[in-house]
């Protein structure tokens, strides 16, 4: 049987609420936290977010949230990871469409 690996964890220094946390998400990069990054923001409930790569030679990033009133970041995490799910199947859906339909340029090479 495979050995589970940690996927993400909350750091040292998170408010007790959870309303502001530093998450360290294993095995991702800039692509996946920047698409979070601009996901979270969208939730008005949100003061601030952000994410670093604390060095290139580790596979993870750190993202930090912080939310108004006292409100939970690990919610604002798992809507924001939902959503851009959501997102993702519908570019994957419109992408396999166009291509069934054959709308999608030919590139063909000159002789």
């Amino acid at each position: 049987m495979a050995e589970s690996t940690q996927k993400i964890k909350i750091m040292k220094g998170a408010t007790p609420d959870l309303s502001a946390a530093t998450y360290q998400i294993f095995d991702e990069s800039h692509t996946m936290g920047n698409a979070l990054r601009w996901m979270i923001m969208k939730n008005p409930k949100v003061e601030f977010c952000g994410y670093s790569v604390p060095h290139p030679s580790e596979n993870l990033i750190q993202l930090r949230i912080q939310m108004y009133d006292g409100l939970s970041s690990l919610d604002a995490l798992l809507e924001a990871l939902s959503n851009l799910d959501d997102v993702c199947n519908s570019v994957e859906d419109k992408y396999r469409a166009s291509l069934t339909d054959g709308r999608y340029e030919r590139w063909e090479e000159k002789s």
